[in-house]
């Protein structure tokens, strides 16, 4: 019933009243990228889309996959690494990436002041989230850029997510880490504020690998990480999609103008984190709106150097012209 409202829509046009759908599902992890899907729903942005409007997070990359991969999940709008989108669109799932939105969360974080380059950690124990995913291969590919060995030249130690390498650093389990914000920020606050300041270290940011991305490749520094795949028949909706797209870059842009509000926000929905850890981590972030179309050129860059790396990251090949969404009004890069 609900892929006949959803064509229904389709060719009626989201503009009218009755060609509401019942249900829009918004999907991401508890990270930046979600951040305005999570603004999208809390300020009913899209209520004249859906009588209803959800956001339902996914914890790790299996959870995500699992999620694209089940028509029964029926997630429309879905935050995720943009290996992932290609990977999964070159194994057949129907979707297709509509933009790219973060372009550097990814920090070394350490005990040690000291530690500036990816050279400086080497022999030293790493706790290391989503292993095989995009921490890890960006580690990888800047490691083997310097003529570091990942495998035989570090210590990794895999972890679920950034959240559980920061409570490892936390508990003074390990004293070095890859995060993705919001994860090095609420390090950060949690020791430095009391009681927990008493027992935790004393964290610093080491090494940026966005600058290391530039430094070594000598390009721009940042990476297009991650950003939104319309799935199923949410793909083939072009009013959709527009409505959509627009939304999210206005949602994006007022957290970037109102972190404070927007930490508010996210903090409501996840235990771990604060309004202060959230907000701090929208001011050290790279986000910035480009449609799918507009960044293909670095989506491009930026996956042959995956390919080269591993094949199997994308599902064997670069993704053709159907996986990048068409550009738009909302497609100024903001």
């Amino acid at each position: 019933m609900r892929s006949l409202l959803v064509l229904l829509a389709v060719a009626l046009g989201m503009g009218a009243a009755h060609a509401r759908l019942p249900k829009l599902v918004l999907s991401g992890p508890y990270a930046a990228v979600s951040y305005p899907l999570i603004h999208m729903v809390e300020s009913g942005a899209l209520k004249d889309v859906a009588e209803v409007v959800e956001f339902r997070p996914w914890k790790d990359p299996d959870q995500l996959r699992v999620l694209a991969l089940d028509a029964k999940a029926e997630a429309d709008f879905v935050a995720m690494p943009t290996n992932v989108a290609a990977n999964l669109y070159n194994r057949g799932v129907k979707l297709k990436l509509l933009n790219v939105s973060t372009w550097g969360v990814l920090w070394m974080v350490s005990r040690d002041p000291t530690l500036k380059t990816l050279a400086d950690f080497k022999g030293k124990e790493n706790a290391m989230p989503f292993r095989a995913d995009m921490p890890d291969i960006v580690f990888g590919l800047l490691a083997e850029g310097q003529g570091l060995n990942p495998k035989r030249d570090y210590k990794l130690r895999y972890v679920a997510s950034p959240l559980d390498a920061m409570q490892l650093l936390i508990m003074r389990r390990v004293d070095h880490a890859l995060l993705a914000e919001p994860a090095v920020s609420m390090a950060l606050r949690k020791t430095r504020s009391f009681p927990i300041s008493v027992i935790a270290p004393e964290l610093h940011r080491g090494v940026d690998l966005q600058q290391e991305w530039g430094r070594v490749y000598r390009s721009e520094a940042r990476m297009p990480q991650a950003g939104i795949v319309a799935l199923g028949n949410a793909r083939d909706n072009a009013a959709l999609v527009e409505r959509f797209q627009n939304a999210y870059a206005a949602s994006l842009a007022w957290c970037q103008a109102n972190a404070g509000a927007c930490g508010k926000l996210v903090a409501k929905r996840v235990d771990m984190l604060t309004p202060e850890a959230v907000a701090d981590s929208m001011t050290v972030s790279q986000m910035r709106f480009v449609t799918a179309a507009e960044a293909r050129p670095e989506l491009e860059a930026f996956f042959k150097r995956l390919h080269a790396k591993q094949p199997a990251l994308l599902g064997g090949k670069l993704p053709d012209a159907g996986f990048y969404g068409m550009a738009s009004a909302a497609g100024q890069a903001r």
